[in-house]
Formats: structure tokens, C-alpha cells, sequence
């Protein structure tokens, strides 16, 4: 067996992974949860005794002698992870499994009860193996460059504070401005029903013109909206449903649908391997937040689908287009990350990022998460969150192990600035998107952004797209424009 034969292997022995994780968010038994512990941990074991076998490693070896041109690539990038699973025991990763999974039902009857008193020994336990893993891993300059890694490769906790410190200049100003402006005339969706099923009928229209292949994939309901790949043509996404407001499906499924849309573009015959691999996390949410903002709260969109979402939802039947558009560019200081609007919205991340850092750096202790999150909070928002739930239990990333996750948010919305500006620049893509067409932007994206898979960094890939690194500029421009 070959290298890539091994590592397609371990991609498949993941994906059943992936699909008891799925079905642990959407369909998994109450009472079922602890042998679905089990499952996943034996699975991550078995990964890893998979990807750092003395046959893999040889199976590597052989592939670097080789040095073929077209595999080098791959064969790098395959090295890249190979040496930081080799410092990580078996052990370690079947008790990072069981501690994740403990943890993410304790989360959920946390949140559920607004007491983080029910999260925080499991916390502990995640931030502590975070820590380990740093170590193990090791860094240039602090604990958190180690974790960053696996969801932003390349990059590192300088360059990105750094980023996130000249975004911040800009945005508190900005966000204040745009909440004010949005106090003098901001009208509320009208009062009456938004039938479930009714969204479902509509949000899976909107995601299937937008490009979402419904025969390779599906929407279901969950906690938390998500998307994930179980196969090469099987991407699930998931949403959440608020009989009062239809906009909030709609957008989650809009965001998830981008997410969906760059797996199903990514080449399905190299799946498994770094080739068919999404390169990052601030990409991939490029992609989601691209189709959420960029183009699902565009005049351009509603246009078209306005008069459509009238027929699904007679409720809109007297609130008139200007109004609707005015309802979903509203921006408002909210203590929930995922009902933010795209003007506060990074204000969220960011404050994520320092709690973070200060965590990692043993500045904090879990056990004073509540208060300090309040304090930051209020110190950003001008006001601290009613209660847990509200506060530092909102999120689900923690409770999976997800330390190093949030940043990707922000990088995401100021890629799919800097990527959207550039695809309109081109009359053909300008033009479809003014008709509310989108195949021409689709296969823009693919073409610069999904086919390369892995093949590049994502600093790297975004320049190769827009010719230009990661910056503020057209994300700055984008919201001053839509809000001020």
C-alpha cells in the first residue's frame, strides 16, 4: 500500500467519524451519549495509530525519496501533519475524545440551564489538554501560535493580533455609527407566522441557486447551524428555525450553503489527500460569510427573492421591499455572536481571541471565565451579557476542543471582502450578480479558490486570487457602504 492509498484510509476511517458526529448533533438519543464516547474515541485512536504506523512513515519516506513533481505537493503537506501526530501518544488523543464528547453534553445542559458552574470542571479539562498539546506541538512565541495551526496554517497569533488591533481601530468608530444610524430608522419584521416548514421549502430554493448540490447533499435541524463533509459527495448542513423570524434559517442556511458549496467544489477524486482539502478555516469561512453578506443581504438579492419570499410568507405581504432591507441592515449591540450583525459582529470574535490568549497564557482562570467575560464585554458592547447562556456559554467551539477556532471568523469576513471586490471587477460576473445570477461568481470561486484545495497557504491563495495579501480595505469599505 502505498502513501496516498494509506492516507485515503484514514480519511475514510474519519469520515465515520464525522458521521457519528453528525448524528450526535442532530439525531443521537439523550441517553445514548455515552457509548457514542466510546465510538469516537476508538475511532480517533485508530486514526492515529493509522497515521503514525511505522508502515505509514516508512509509506512516507519512500514518497519523499520519490520526489515526483506532481505528488510534491501533497507529500509536503502529508510530512506537515505527519510530524505533529507523531507527537502525540494514542493515549493522548483517545483521552482528547472522551473529554470532548463529556464536555459537549455537559455544555448543552449548561447552556440549557445558564449555569456555567456545570461546564467549568469540564472546561478545565479542555483547556489543560490544550495546553498539553501546545507543548507537545511546540510554538515560536506563545501557546496559542500551536493551536492555530491546524485551523490557520501559516499564520500566527502576531500577525493576526496585529491584524485584529488595525481592524479594531477602524470597526469600534464605525459599529458605534452604524448602531445610531440604525436607531432613526429601523423597522421590525412584521408580527405573525413564518411557518417551518415554509422556511424549509424556501431556504432549500435559495440554497439550490445559489449552486448547493441538493442530490450530494442535505439540511437538517440542530442546536448550532453547521456544515460537514462525511464523503466526498455527502456534505450536510444544518440550521436552527425561529417561527417568528424566517430570516434567521435562512441566513444560517445561506452560510452554511457557502461552506458546502467550496467542499463540493473541492476535486472529489482527491479527497482524502491535502489536494482535495480545504486549506483553512479563514478561507472556508470566506466562503460562508461571502454568501450570507455579500450577497444574501444585497439589494440585488432581495429583489428577485423578495417577492418570492411574499408567497412563501403572506405575513410580508404590506411590508414593502425598502422596509425589509432596512429590517436585515439593522445593527444593534447584541450579547449572541451568532444573531450579530455584520457591523458588531467582529467586535465577538475578537474578544474571543483575548479570553483565549489569556487562558493559555494561565492570565485567567477558568473558573473566572463569567466575570471576565462580562468585563471585556461591557468594555466593547457598553453593557454585560443577562446571564451565562447570554455570556461565555453561547458558543459550542470550547466544549468541542475548538481552541484557536474564532479567529477564523474575522479572517473569513475580511477575505470574502477582498475576494468579492475582486470577482465584481469582471463585467460578466458584475452584470449576473446585478440580475441575481450567481453561476458566474460560483465558478470564479472555484476556479481561484476551490480546485487549488490544499496546494497553497491561505495568505498565498489569497493573493493568487486578488492580488493582494489579507488586508482590511475592502472590508472596511463594505461596511461603511452598507451602513453609514
Amino acid at each position: 500500500m502505498n502513501l496516498f492509498e494509506r492516507v485515503r484510509e484514514i480519511a475514510l476511517v474519519n469520515s465515520v467519524s464525522q458521521i457519528l458526529s453528525w448524528d450526535q448533533e442532530t439525531y443521537l438519543p439523550e441517553a445514548s451519549s455515552s457509548y457514542r464516547s466510546e465510538q469516537l474515541a476508538y475511532l480517533a485512536a485508530h486514526g492515529h495509530r493509522l497515521a503514525t504506523s511505522d508502515d505509514f512513515l516508512k509509506a512516507l519516506g519512500a514518497a519523499e525519496e520519490k520526489n515526483e513533481p506532481t505528488d510534491s505537493s501533497n507529500v509536503a503537506q502529508i510530512r506537515r501533519e505527519t510530524n505533529r501526530a507523531i507527537r502525540l501518544s494514542t493515549e493522548f488523543v483517545t483521552r482528547e475524545s472522551t473529554v470532548q464528547s463529556s464536555a459537549h453534553h455537559a455544555w448543552i445542559a449548561a447552556r440549557k440551564a445558564s449555569d456555567f458552574s456545570l461546564f467549568s470542571s469540564h472546561l478545565e479539562k479542555l483547556v489543560s489538554i490544550a495546553s498539553e498539546k501546545a507543548e507537545l506541538w511546540g510554538y515560536e512565541n506563545e501557546p496559542y501560535d500551536a493551536l492555530l495551526e491546524p485551523y490557520e496554517r501559516g499564520s500566527s497569533t502576531q500577525v493576526i493580533s496585529e491584524l485584529f488591533d488595525h481592524l479594531l481601530k477602524e470597526l469600534t468608530p464605525l459599529a458605534v455609527q452604524a448602531v445610531e444610524n440604525s436607531k432613526r430608522f429601523s423597522p421590525s419584521l412584521p408580527k405573525g407566522e413564518y411557518p417551518i416548514e415554509a422556511q424549509k421549502k424556501f431556504n432549500a430554493r435559495v440554497a439550490t441557486e445559489m449552486g448547493f448540490d441538493m442530490k450530494k447533499g442535505r439540511i437538517d435541524t440542530t442546536a448550532h447551524p453547521f456544515c460537514t463533509t462525511l464523503g466526498p459527495d455527502d456534505v450536510r448542513l444544518t440550521t436552527r428555525y425561529m417561527e417568528t423570524d424566517f430570516t434567521s434559517s435562512l441566513f444560517g442556511v445561506m452560510h452554511e450553503a457557502g461552506h458546502g458549496m467550496y467542499e463540493q467544489g473541492l476535486p472529489s477524486s482527491e479527497y482524502g489527500l491535502p489536494s482535495g482539502t480545504a486549506v483553512s478555516l479563514g478561507i472556508h469561512e470566506s466562503q460562508s460569510r461571502l454568501w450570507e453578506n455579500q450577497i444574501g443581504r444585497s439589494p440585488s438579492f432581495w429583489k428577485k427573492y423578495y417577492p418570492i419570499a411574499q408567497e412563501y410568507f403572506p405575513t410580508l405581504k404590506d411590508f414593502s421591499l425598502e422596509n425589509f432591507i432596512h429590517y436585515i441592515h439593522r445593527a444593534d449591540f447584541s450579547p449572541i455572536r451568532v444573531e450579530a450583525d455584520e457591523a458588531t459582529y467582529d467586535l465577538h470574535i475578537i474578544l474571543r481571541f483575548r479570553i483565549e490568549r489569556m487562558l493559555l497564557n494561565r492570565e485567567i482562570k477558568v473558573g473566572e471565565l463569567p466575570s471576565v467575560w462580562s468585563d471585556l464585554f461591557h468594555e466593547s458592547f457598553g453593557f454585560s451579557p443577562a446571564n451565562d447562556a447570554q455570556g461565555c456559554l453561547q458558543d459550542i467551539h470550547w466544549s468541542m476542543g475548538g481552541i484557536g477556532y474564532f479567529p477564523t471568523y474575522t479572517l473569513g469576513n475580511i477575505n470574502a471582502a477582498q475576494l468579492f471586490a475582486t470577482a465584481k471587477k469582471n463585467p460578466e460576473i458584475a452584470k449576473s450578480l446585478d440580475a441575481a445570477n450567481y453561476e458566474e461568481l460560483l465558478k470564479w470561486l472555484r476556479g481561484n479558490i476551490h480546485q487549488h484545495g490544499s496546494s497553497m497557504d491561505s495568505r498565498s491563495l489569497i493573493k493568487h486570487a486578488t492580488g493582494r495579501e489579507p488586508e482590511i480595505h475592502d472590508y472596511i469599505q463594505h461596511l461603511q457602504a452598507r451602513y453609514l
